[in-house]
């Protein structure tokens, strides 16, 4: 009968707990980022209590990485001090992007995880219920390890079929958006089922990324073998555990999605629900592409970004940020690094780069950028005046080559 949600907040509250209860759980991973843990960390100065949860939580310095102002550098000499100070985690300028390393290295399946970042629902992909925090709920899980919550109803998505050619899971993401809207599962968790063998673990992660640009607490896959093979390849096998729904779990809405009736979409300003087919955006002039983020920047991503760039040239700027040291490292083993900058691209350090305005790759005014992040709010990369498109890697790649938004499966 329970959800998977509701599986994961019974173990870690030791009750049956069920849609709509209130309980206090355990927190097994903690996350804050350099935008965010300055704030928790004042608070955390100022209450002067014991903190029990240190070996739980995890510091990364991403949204401005290298710094390029001397506040930042304050702040994150502060992130650094500290977390030596209480025995934290550190990960510094370079490892790369939250998300992505609280994949690569520290959640589980079946994790409770809170971060003080909206997109911590990224790590549902490998089957863990994960959620942002304000800083000062956060500050209280690094102070006692545990929190309260309220179990999210959900509403289960039941996936069939195959994408086809030059459709990803981008593209899925932004059409479960449009159908619910920006506030259509508000406070809920988008929990899927099916045939989601046929999503990639990556593509799961871009998913469950995107789950809060509908409202949603949460965005949960079930843990399955493409998941144990994901973390045995991160040398992780044995954090592996399967977690599933019951087969007569009950959710609030069911929805069905046959992934071979997807086809690529874009989302035009300003909202993430304002999508369009690709037929509907192509020829939209655009003055910059950005490849990278919590939610694109993984080596398949980027496989799929080369695969179409390869042998072409940009005809406008062409910003590719891998979202950790190790996809960096992969990318360029492979060879992939190489095929950005012979098209024209340039490659910047593990991080979250233009994707939020305060580092590189900040647009002029009246410019237009086709991004594969995941907002595309006025002014979200640093300019009101400018404009955001969002996609999929490969549409994005197309629309580097053509110097206007296209149709990715013409290159595939």
């Amino acid at each position: 009968m329970p959800t998977i949600v509701e599986k994961i907040f019974s173990a870690k509250s030791e009750s049956e707990a069920r849609a709509g209860d209130l309980v206090i759980a355990s927190i097994d991973q903690i996350a804050l980022q350099d935008g965010t843990a300055p704030l928790a960390i004042k608070q955390l100065q100022e209450l002067k209590m014991e903190i029990k949860a240190a070996e739980k939580t995890h510091f990364f310095v991403d949204h401005a990485s290298p710094s390029p102002r001397k506040e930042l550098s304050n702040d994150q000499k502060l992130i650094k001090e500290f977390a030596k100070k209480i025995g934290a985690d550190f990960n510094p300028p370079g490892e790369g992007i939250i998300h992505q390393l609280m994949v690569e290295k520290y959640v589980k399946p079946g994790d409770l995880a809170v971060g003080a970042d909206s997109h911590t629902c990224t790590y549902g992909g490998i089957g863990a219920f994960s959620t942002g925090m304000g800083s000062t709920d956060v500050a209280v899980a690094i102070l006692l390890g545990k929190n309260w919550f309220r179990v999210p109803e959900s509403f289960l998505f039941h996936l069939s079929g195959k994408f086809s050619r030059g459709v990803y899971a981008k593209d899925l993401i932004l059409k479960i958006i449009a159908d619910l809207g920006v506030d259509g599962a508000t406070y809920k968790a988008l929990e899927f089922a099916g045939e989601v063998e046929n999503v990639d673990v990556e593509g799961r992660l871009t998913i469950a990324n995107m789950a809060v640009e509908c409202g949603a607490k949460a965005g949960v896959f079930p843990s399955d073998k493409l998941t144990e093979a994901f973390l045995a390849e991160l040398g992780r096998k044995d954090d592996f555990r399967e977690i599933k729904a019951d087969s007569d779990s009950e959710y609030e809405k069911e929805f069905h999605y046959d992934l071979s009736d997807i086809e690529p979409l874009v989302a035009k300003p300003h909202n993430v629900d304002n999508v369009v087919s690709i037929s509907e955006a192509e020829g939209t002039a655009i003055d910059q592409v950005f490849i990278g983020t919590c939610t694109n920047g993984r080596l398949s991503d980027l496989r799929i970004a080369a695969e179409i760039l390869k042998g072409n040239k940009t005809r406008v700027r062409l910003i590719i940020g891998p979202a950790s040291r190790r996809i960096y490292l992969k990318a360029m083993e492979e060879g992939l690094l190489s095929v950005f900058v012979e098209a024209g691209g340039l490659i910047l350090p593990p991080g979250c780069g233009p994707c939020v305005g305060i580092h590189q790759g900040v647009l002029a005014d009246g410019e237009i950028c086709l991004s594969t992040q995941n907002r595309n709010f006025k002014g979200r990369m640093g300019n009101p005046e400018s404009e955001i498109y969002l996609a999929s890697p490969a549409t994005a790649a197309a629309s580097a080559v053509r110097g206007e938004i296209a149709d990715p499966r013409e290159f595939l």
